[in-house]
């Protein structure tokens, strides 16, 4: 295989993300806490390192400072090292004013610093997907087939299809169709790619190699601003484009309930993902934190971060993220708590009843079916219990998506609040 120094990575950073809104109104999609202590970035950032990868690019324009700023701490190679993670934020130049129009838009804005590192290959990435993956066999894939556009494809449950990409091979493995989340029935059957039942289709991870003059010449040559939707459908009928088969867990961090439901699954016993690889790590910023203190409470399935102090407590089936704080008689269930970014002055002590509302969760309250964004502040005798799935509602301390509750970043909750179907 030729040297892994003639790929570049390419991160993208993500929209608005709106469907994760709250979550994102004060950051971009790959800069939200998963799983008590990491951030999505730091995904496949860490994919690309434990592959050989070490040129990497994160694309970034909406809410991106949180981003940058977790990135500048935690990536940064030794002077002696030919790697980097750089960021190429979006930017108005002589050429043009406007910002990213969608994903193939954003590589184009950055053909420039893409041909400046002389790559002969680029590796194009999702940053809020949550995956492990060698790109290594990926990338020898592609130089054995001669491809100049290779595709990670995965099987697809029949009543997913309409999330993804859907595509069809020849048994060479050269594909040959594309459709870009087709709900129409006829679409769907001329869609079927494999004889299980359950799982019929193949659809696209988004995550694409490009020889990188094939790349260039796409880009160049079009408008189009979507690579799923746009560049990939027309690049089939003109390119060698190939599938690369993965069959393994990869989640779309695309929603609430996404976003909850994967959170929670980590605290389970034999969880689909395992933060625990010691072959391939997770990478996240490196704090100093102490030990998490747990005193006379009860916990089942709960991944717990550093730093954090639980007393007198019960929790189940929860996230319990950096710095968190849980005060006597409380009681957490079904929650991800994502903790805070600093401590306050009554951190691993119980407030008087005269003190100001303290970070995390006060005495003697009962949460459940939430997510708890970073610096909350949850009073005493507090009772937040989740809405019937689909319900939506936006309120002045919470908003409600799919029935689950969600406080955002730095909101107080008084003492005595009730959050809850009536």
């Amino acid at each position: 295989m030729k040297s892994l120094d003639n790929v570049l990575a390419l991160i993208l950073g993500g929209g608005r993300g709106t469907r994760l809104w709250p979550l994102t109104q004060q950051r971009s999609k790959p800069a939200v806490p998963i799983a008590g202590k990491y951030r999505l970035i730091d995904i496949p950032i860490s994919n690309c390192i434990n592959s050989g990868l070490y040129r990497i690019a994160v694309l970034t324009q909406f809410n991106s400072v949180s981003l940058h700023r977790h990135i500048a701490r935690t990536y940064f190679f030794d002077a002696f090292h030919v790697g980097w993670v750089q960021i190429w934020a979006a930017e108005q130049t002589m050429a043009t004013v406007d910002w990213y129009q969608g994903t193939a838009d954003a590589v184009r804005k950055q053909l420039r610093q893409i041909r400046s590192t002389h790559a002969e290959y680029t590796l194009i990435l999702a940053g809020d997907h949550l995956y492990r993956m060698d790109f290594r066999p990926m990338i020898e894939f592609h130089l054995d087939c001669d491809a100049e556009i290779t595709v990670a494809v995965q099987p697809v449950l029949r009543e997913d299809a309409g999330r993804f990409g859907l595509l069809k091979r020849t048994p060479e493995k050269r594909i040959t169709d594309f459709a870009e989340k087709p709900t129409d029935p006829a679409v769907l059957e001329r869609m079927v790619s494999r004889d299980d039942p359950a799982r019929p289709f193949l659809g696209s991870m988004g995550i694409y190699l490009f020889k990188t003059s094939v790349l260039h010449e796409l880009l160049e040559n079009s408008t189009h601003t979507d690579f799923g939707g746009q560049v990939l459908p027309e690049a089939i009928t003109s390119h060698r484009v190939f599938g690369y088969d993965v069959d393994d867990y990869w989640e779309d961090i695309g929603t609430i309930r996404s976003f909850y439901e994967t959170n929670l699954a980590l605290a389970q016993p034999d969880p689909p993902f395992n933060f625990f690889d010691p072959q391939r790590p997770i990478y996240t910023h490196a704090r100093f934190l102490p030990g998490s203190t747990i005193q006379h409470s009860r916990l089942e399935n709960v991944l717990v971060a550093e730093g954090c102090c639980l007393i007198n407590t019960v929790i189940r089936n929860s996230v319990i993220g950096l710095r968190s704080q849980v005060r006597d008689g409380s009681e957490v269930v079904d929650t991800v708590m994502m903790g805070s970014d600093d401590y306050d002055d009554y951190s691993c002590r119980l407030p008087g009843p005269e003190d100001p509302v303290p970070m995390g969760i006060g005495r003697s309250s009962y949460i459940e079916g939430a997510i708890l964004d970073k610096n909350v502040r949850i009073g005493m005798d507090v009772q937040i219990r989740p809405f019937p799935r689909g319900t939506d509602l936006d309120r002045d301390r919470y908003v409600v998506r799919d029935g689950i509750v969600v406080i955002p970043k730095n909101t107080l909750i008084p003492n005595g609040t009730r959050i809850g179907p009536e």
